[in-house]
């Protein structure tokens, strides 16, 4: 059983048209698009947050480094 073809495609978009509604759809619509761009913003979100737990981290690295090497030199 392989994918439908255009004209079952649209049978089935007049089917949804007439059990939901074009005000319904259209709402439908609204709401999938909010919660997609929602799930966009909170995916760039979550990269910054990676990125600066990353950037916490080398400067914790760094600063080890520094006390390490200033132990070294006072010894």
């Amino acid at each position: 059983m392989g994918m439908p073809g255009p004209f079952e495609l649209i049978i089935i978009l007049v089917i949804v048209l007439l059990i939901f509604g074009g005000k319904r759809l259209k709402n439908i619509g609204g709401e999938l698009g909010g919660a997609i761009k929602g799930f966009k913003s909170s995916m760039k979100g979550s990269e910054k947050d990676d990125k600066d737990d990353k950037d916490d981290k080398d400067d914790i690295i760094e600063a080890k480094v520094e006390a390490t090497d200033d132990d070294t030199v006072n010894k």
